[in-house]
């Protein structure tokens, strides 16, 4: 008979013991928080359940996060990186992996589905900038200890009967009856107005070409893909339409728009280092 409550004790520690462990690993993923907000923010975890977040709700590996319409919202992450979400921006922490003694197991991915943010990064890109990805339709990027602001916006029909059109204005037919680019030689900026026209553009919610543009507020970046790179330092904006399609330089803002409440920090180095935010450089990968 003690023999059996033993074993039944021993159950008992061993059962409460893992589901400990199993309580301690879930905890290790959260990521952030959330620092301030301006509307409704909801996250979808990773199990489908939805929940409405708050101030000091806590942002965990595996969430979508939907900021609506009028909503910013800031996310703080462990490692004194932070986002701030624009309205209706769709983004997912697909990996966050920080610990301050730990740097080999350092990853950060997030995934923007639609809309935009801007972003500080913190110690895990200042030290690990091969580790942190954040991935859109059109682009990956890479960071590393700098401040910018990306914004996607997607495709629809209009949109890629306009590109179509554009596409073949810029196109010749020779003698041979072959079809080559009548923009060969031409500089970049020679075949914006026809490639971009941000502000004619139909059938766009924000009245711009579809594509990943992004706005360097601090430090140097290079877009790249299979046609070559550009850089693109502070105060400039840079604009990748596709994978297959070159990066461009854009000669002033393209409509980018970024306001956020007065109660949310304006001095993005108030609560990270300045040599943090200014010691490296971003890397956008364009594939």
């Amino acid at each position: 008979m003690l023999q059996i409550k033993n074993s039944t004790a021993i159950k008992f520690f061993f059962l409460a013991a893992l589901c400990l462990s199993c309580a301690l690993s879930f905890a290790a993923q959260v990521a952030g928080t959330v620092t301030h907000l301006s509307g409704p923010l909801i996250a979808k975890k990773a199990d489908g359940a939805v929940k409405v977040l708050s101030l000091q709700s806590a942002i965990e590996q595996g969430d979508t996060l939907i900021a609506e319409k009028d909503t910013y919202a800031r996310i703080k992450f462990a490692d004194n990186s932070e986002i701030v979400l624009r309205p209706n921006t769709q983004i997912k922490i697909d990996q966050f992996s920080f610990e301050e003694d730990k740097p080999n197991n350092d990853g950060f991915t997030m995934t923007l589905v639609k809309g935009g943010l801007r972003a500080v990064t913190g110690l895990l890109g200042k030290r690990n900038k091969e580790r942190f990805g954040l991935n859109t339709p059109t682009a990956s990027i890479g960071i590393r200890g700098t401040t910018f602001i990306v914004e996607y916006v997607p495709p629809d029909s209009g949109i890629a009967a306009y590109n179509m059109a554009t596409t073949a204005a810029l196109q010749t037919t020779g003698s041979d009856g072959r079809t080559s680019r009548s923009d060969a030689d031409a500089p970049v900026t020679a075949i914006l107005p026809l490639q971009l026209a941000a502000n004619e553009v139909p059938g766009s919610d924000s009245g711009r070409v579809p594509g990943l543009y992004v706005q360097v507020l601090d430090g140097t970046i290079f877009l790249r893909n299979s046609t070559g790179s550009l850089d693109v330092t502070t105060g400039q904006f840079g604009f990748a339409v596709s994978f297959n399609k070159p990066p461009v330089i854009l000669p002033n803002n393209p409509g980018m728009q970024f306001t956020p409440p007065g109660s949310f920090p304006f001095n993005l180095t108030q609560d990270n280092a300045s040599n943090e935010s200014k010691s490296g450089s971003l890397i956008c990968e364009v594939r």
